[in-house]
């Protein structure tokens, strides 16, 4: 029987303690053996719950009992969370976590701890839920060179942006729905700004390249800017506006970002709405290969955990989990070098040149006669930004 500890008895927290009760048969065949929880750290108490009988609110009873072997954290942050995983490898103690702060911040870090420790530090749920991304790249698309991950890894900004495309309503009104609905948080500022799926990308980005890419230096945009107007004109070019979280490696070089987009229809992420996340992923050899799932909630997050509790089980004592990434650095290449075409809602007054941008196409909605939109040709963001400033601007997108 292995027995594992679980840090944090959230949402995730208890969802994976669901999923190893409810799934216990077929997980013990994949495992080979049966997993039981022995601990459940958490500063709170449970008294309505089963689980009460298990829980405990001092780590060290759990890191100083050699028959628990892995641990869960899913506490969230990176402090005590960094600490207490750290002190886990350390001891000697697989650690699977859905923690993607912890992972973007401390990733390499621990990673190597691990590798030190001869014991697995796994993260599948870090990134996109229930999406088996990371395993896909690390195991199943080991014949590639992976040069390109596109994905939407936030549902919460997805959502927003479906119902404001749907349902016709404000940001600040789908905002809200989101919120109701549980899939927004009462301060939104990671989802909106951009920061969550940046995190997401610098994992994925440090995966494919084996090196530590800091979402620090990854150019973020969120989508609090985005209004209805802005729809309305994506709508009338048959295209889409997506958060998309994009990086791209090629001969030890790395371009990364995270920014709305405005997407067309055959863009493999155009069909992508709700709270649903996707990854592309462009390999030289398999060419387009596309992920799509629950990108956050419960039971698919929890689901991810447990596949790592699994994969943890089952190969300890081998040597064949690889070190995802070194803690050298990789730093992205600077963004206002990236080659885009953009669209520009343009003021239409006495102000603006008009040879400002080479439009490759124009339009224009009946409801907002004081301003047209155009596509550009393709150009640095550098030279799209000394550009702009011949022209009113009111607002803008990169498109793909």
């Amino acid at each position: 029987m292995a027995e594992i500890a679980v840090m944090g008895y959230g949402i995730v927290g208890a969802g994976v303690v669901g999923v190893l009760e409810k799934n216990s048969d077929i997980i013990k065949k994949n495992a080979g053996e049966e997993v039981n929880v022995k601990y459940v750290l958490d500063l709170r108490d449970f008294p309505d719950d089963p689980i009460q009988e298990k829980v405990i609110h001092d780590v060290e009873i759990l890191l100083a009992d050699k028959d628990v072997e892995l641990v869960v954290e899913t506490m969230g942050g990176v402090e005590p969370a960094f600490t207490f995983v750290k002190r886990a490898l350390e001891s000697g103690k697989h650690v699977c976590t859905s923690n993607k702060n912890l992972v973007a911040a401390k990733g390499a870090e621990l990673l190597k701890i691990a590798k030190e420790k001869g014991v697995y530090f796994l993260f599948e749920a870090a990134v996109g839920g229930g999406i088996p991304i990371i395993r896909s790249i690390n195991n199943a698309l080991t014949a590639d060179r992976i040069e390109s991950v596109t994905g939407i890894l936030n549902g919460t900004c997805n959502y927003i942006i479906s119902k404001m495309e749907r349902d016709g309503e404000s940001f600040e009104a789908a905002l809200k729905k989101a919120q109701d609905n549980g899939f927004a948080e009462r301060d939104p500022e990671n989802d909106i700004k951009g920061y969550d799926s940046c995190r997401k990308i610098a994992i994925l980005a440090s995966i494919i390249s084996g090196k530590a890419v800091s979402y620090e230096k990854i150019l973020t945009e969120g989508i609090d800017g985005v209004c209805a107007e802005d729809i309305a004109y994506a709508k009338s070019l048959g295209m889409k506006i997506k958060l998309l979280a994009k990086c791209a490696y090629e001969d030890g070089k790395l371009s990364a970002i995270t920014a709305p987009f405005l997407i067309g229809s055959k863009h493999p992420l155009f069909g992508i709405d709700g709270v649903i996340n996707a990854v592309s992923v462009h390999g030289n050899a398999v060419e387009d290969v596309a992920f799509t799932g629950a990108g956050a909630g419960r039971y698919p997050t929890a689901s991810a955990v447990v596949s790592d509790i699994v994969d943890a089980i089952k190969h300890k004592g081998k040597d064949e989990y690889p070190v995802l990434w070194s803690e050298d650095e990789l730093v992205p290449e600077d963004a206002g070098d990236n080659m885009y075409q953009y669209f520009v809602r343009i003021r239409e007054n006495e102000k603006n040149d008009d040879s400002a941008f080479e439009a490759v196409r124009t339009v224009s909605l009946d409801e907002l006669e004081d301003e047209y939109g155009i596509i550009t040709d393709e150009m640095t963001h550098k030279e799209f930004e000394e550009r702009s400033q011949k022209v009113e601007m009111i607002s803008y997108y990169r498109v793909i």
